[in-house]
């Protein structure tokens, strides 16, 4: 039988695929404004239109929820760049740069992304993550980031690659290309125009590519059984 909230719509057990998939997308939302410590459930369930109870029958308890919220948001990020990472007809170079343009995008077609986990970042006590989400990013981001390792190694075998240290290498790529988004209140209140309007994300992006090939990559680089 429907579940019927105050605000007048429904959410049923019957529809479980419907009804969470509703309750997420409330869920991201109210924890990309007001953070896990201050969203409130009551919110949640207005959101999604439906009775609180489903809440915690689908998700247990708020933390449950803002795991979920979390994964997704990562999950999602994580399965676009492991189909290019996973690319063999591409050398180390295309791939890099097919990988650099993959994240920037989707970051930048994500608003969710970059405040949930600038939240959690900020959440986070002393140097380690919260649990649920030291347990996602061991899951989910590590193979990610040991795959983007293996390329900066792959890269530097095969001549296309500066000789680098691929840890730090990484670590300034990804700044590189997400720290952008998470300082978007300081830009605007720096910058003339707008940087999240359709030019300035066009600007950045290039900006990004640009960086990220004169820092990595050697001028004319080609892999060693390519060259002439």
């Amino acid at each position: 039988m429907p579940v019927t909230s105050k605000s007048g719509k429904s959410g049923s057990r019957g529809e479980p695929e419907k009804t969470r998939a509703a309750i997420l997308k409330a869920a991201l939302e109210e924890f990309m404004h007001e953070g896990p410590a201050g969203a409130r459930t009551d919110e949640i369930a207005r959101r999604a239109g439906v009775n609180k109870a489903l809440l915690y029958y689908y998700f247990k308890d708020k933390e449950g929820l803002y795991t979920a919220a979390l994964e997704q948001v990562l999950c999602g990020l994580v399965s676009r760049v492991m189909t290019v990472l996973d690319r063999t007809d591409l050398s180390p170079r295309e791939r890099m740069l097919l990988y650099v343009k993959t994240h920037f995008d989707y970051i930048s077609g994500a608003p969710g992304y970059t405040r949930l986990v600038q939240r959690e970042f900020m959440r986070s006590t002393g140097r380690t993550l919260s649990p649920p989400a030291s347990r996602l990013f061991e899951r989910q981001a590590q193979p990610m980031y040991m795959r983007l390792i293996k390329l900066v190694e792959e890269g530097i075998r095969s001549g296309e690659f500066r000789k680098v240290g691929p840890h730090q290498a990484i670590a300034s790529i990804l700044g590189t290309i997400i720290f952008y988004f998470i300082s978007i209140p300081a830009l605007r209140l720096m910058t003339p125009d707008d940087p999240l309007s359709t030019t300035g994300i066009a600007e950045r992006r290039a900006a990004v590519l640009d960086f990220v090939s004169s820092a990595l990559f050697i001028p004319d680089g080609r892999p060693k059984g390519k060259r002439k």
